[in-house]
């Protein structure tokens, strides 16, 4: 969040070397069509615009800049009244309606939502197939959501979420299509479990060594709303293969 704000201030700076001093506007001539008999003109010389005093025009630029930076982040509209509101409170030291905490995670909360309706065909198809997947006969679901299925059983020991293991594994999104697998790359991977998504080391904690289990991992416990990299998108839930060869080298 602190980022954003920043990059909310960052175009403001290029507004600081506004001249001091005001342009003369230059009268356009006007052209005098009148015949010597004292036929009136037609034309009129055009208006010159007031010009605008520097903090007139830096005010008028600060909020061109915010709304020009809001947009580019998905934002199309806002409370105009109380976006005002804010500022003048602000600036008069006067008691504001949120602390800046609050206002933190109002900010939060407005880009997530966005984000949430941007993306909520994905949303919907995730928790559709969660469950009618958590219907089927051998698929277990975890209080927070997490589904498996046990392919093979293990008959060594489980991990803790802080243990190291090495094991072998595939990942496919919903669509079936592969993201990633040790089997295609022949080389098991070693990890920490307490530096994996939120589905792995909850669900790897159940297997013992020798197991081998497939999950189906709501977002909320995969990569979330940002998804990761090209070839996950946000919101997704992911289907995982994944078998348990060692914990701590044993």
């Amino acid at each position: 969040m602190k980022k954003l704000l920043i990059g909310l201030l960052i175009p403001f700076c290029g507004y600081t070397a506004v001249a001091q001093t005001k342009t003369p506007v230059k009268k356009a001539p006007v052209r005098n069509t009148a015949s010597k008999a004292g036929v009136k003109s037609t034309h009129t010389a055009p208006v010159a615009a007031k010009p605008m005093s520097t903090l007139d025009s830096a005010s008028y630029a600060f909020g061109t800049s915010m709304a020009a930076s809001l947009k580019s982040g998905g934002l199309t509209d806002l409370n105009y009244d109380l976006l005002v509101r804010g500022l003048k409170e602000t600036f008069s030291g006067k008691q504001v309606l949120l602390n800046q905490e609050d206002s933190q995670r109002a900010i939060a909360n407005l880009f997530q939502k966005m984000n949430e309706n941007k993306f909520s065909a994905e949303i919907e198809e995730g928790k559709a197939f969660l469950q009618q997947n958590g219907t089927k006969e051998g698929i277990k679901t975890t209080a927070s959501g997490l589904q498996y299925e046990v392919i093979t059983p293990g008959t060594g020991i489980s991990p803790k979420s802080t243990d190291t293991v090495l094991v072998n594994y595939k990942g496919t999104l919903l669509n079936g299509k592969q993201f990633d697998s040790s089997y295609d790359r022949n080389a098991p991977l070693s990890l920490s479990l307490d530096r994996v998504i939120t589905g792995w080391t909850e669900g790897m904690q159940l297997m013992q060594t020798g197991a081998k289990y497939r999950f189906f991992i709501p977002y909320q416990l995969a990569y979330g709303e940002r998804g990761a990299g090209a070839d996950i998108p946000p919101y997704s839930a992911l289907i995982f293969e994944i078998e348990l060869l060692k914990v701590n080298g044993k």
